[in-house]
């Protein structure tokens, strides 16, 4: 119908009507184009070259959180929804990238109940966790075993040895025995080679994988550092002999060792066994990583604690820029809120410099591309909580922070 026949009162009120409706139209149209443009799946894997990452082209950086317990979740109906809603709150603060477990050995809710024998309900469940971070642009890092008894670990995998009469006698043995490092091997081969049945992709296909993660925190009392370097080769190797799509990384905390043994005063007091330069110069490893905890110093005073801090994150820095020639992630950090003298204005100080330090590396093109904090939870979770954690809704300062980081190198060119 035309509008000639229309008086010019009712012309008025449709011409009005029919704005409105444009207009809230347009609205909708924008915040399904925003929501689409965060829950944009990834569909192309990041790539390294030299000391940086890339995304078809064009230099990457990363705004990031841990959240250690997704797939357990997942794998129980009454808490499967948190796993939603972290995502969700995380791509509405910025945050890309995700650090989780693909692990959970013999305990509760076990991925792998026994050598080579999984729960397919709890495979599902990190099928499902895989899904979801893909909806909201999250792309996570799955970290492989455990150095600790959480989850099972390597003392879950030399007491199997032991149970298929092994004589191994100490959790270290894991590096070493030939039982422990083949049950590693067919992990590792199993959950590579998942084929997710939410989106029906195999893991090593799967672009939402940002990375995979040997073992967190590898730690030995051989400071030589022989057992690590040598598991690490050859599990490097091995990971890659099965998937050349994702990048490698060890899941070191940083601590020198002998090939820059002139580095070693700078440890916090001990070393671990580990190697940050001989480790990451493997040359299957594809990235470098630190993780930074003031409680490494805590019988130190403020002062000298900050003068750590500083120094351990610039050092590592320059070390991936000139020696290693490989990008770096500050993959753990975090202030433990049960710490004598604790504030939220010094946890926000902490995340403020933190962030500030690897801006600024990234912004002037060095090696740092971006850190995850430990551990982001959300409400309803609280028992969960070890001191670490942020729970948006709870520490809005805090929040606020990490939003304004994840903004700030989503805008480095």
């Amino acid at each position: 119908m035309g509008f000639q026949n229309l008086s010019l009162m009712t012309f008025m009120m449709i011409l009005c009507i029919t704005l409105y409706v444009n207009c809230t139209d347009i609205v909708e149209l924008e915040n399904h184009s925003d929501k689409r443009v965060l829950a944009e799946r990834p569909n192309s894997f990041i790539q390294r070259n030299g000391t940086h990452f890339f995304l078809n082209g064009k230099p990457q950086y990363f705004n990031g959180f841990n959240a250690y317990w997704l797939m357990t979740f997942a794998a129980d109906p009454s808490t499967s929804s948190k796993v939603t809603t972290v995502f969700q709150e995380a791509s509405q603060h910025g945050l890309n990238l995700a650090r989780t477990w693909a692990f959970n050995d013999a305990g509760y809710k076990a991925l792998q109940t026994s050598p080579g024998i999984y729960d397919e309900s709890v495979f599902r469940a990190l099928d499902v966790v895989i899904s979801e971070a893909g909806k909201y642009g999250i792309r996570l890092i799955l970290s492989l075993v455990n150095n600790w008894k959480d989850d099972g670990g390597k003392k879950q995998y030399v007491e199997w040895a032991k149970q298929r009469g092994q004589s191994v006698s100490t959790e270290d043995d894991f590096f070493s025995n030939p039982v422990t490092k083949q049950f590693y091997k067919d992990h590792v081969k199993r959950v590579l080679t998942r084929k997710n049945t939410v989106t029906g992709l195999l893991y090593k296909d799967d672009p939402t994988i940002f990375s995979w993660e040997l073992m967190n925190e590898p730690r030995s009392l051989d400071l030589s550092g022989k057992q690590v370097q040598d598991w690490v080769k050859e599990m490097a190797a091995y990971v890659k002999s099965i998937d050349k799509n994702h990048l490698l990384q060890v899941g070191l905390e940083g601590f020198y060792g002998e090939s820059m043994a002139q580095r070693k005063q700078f440890n916090p007091g001990y070393e671990g066994g580990s190697d940050f330069i001989s480790n990451n110069l493997v040359p299957e490893i594809d990235y470098a990583t630190i993780h930074l905890y003031p409680q490494w110093m805590s019988r130190f005073n403020q002062s000298l604690e900050d003068v750590f801090i500083e120094r351990w994150v610039k050092m590592h820095i320059e070390d991936a820029e000139n020696v290693v020639r490989k990008p770096i992630l500050l993959k753990e950090f975090g202030l433990n809120s049960r710490i004598q003298g604790y504030s939220v204005a010094q946890r926000d100080r902490l995340y403020a410099k933190l962030y500030n330090w690897i801006y600024l590396s990234a912004s002037d093109r060095g090696a740092c591309a971006g850190a995850a904090f430990w551990q982001l939870l959300v409400g309803g979770m609280e028992n969960m909580a070890d001191g670490y954690e942020i729970i948006f809704q709870h520490n809005p300062s805090t929040a606020n922070i990490i939003s304004q980081q994840s903004l700030r190198m989503s805008h480095i060119r």
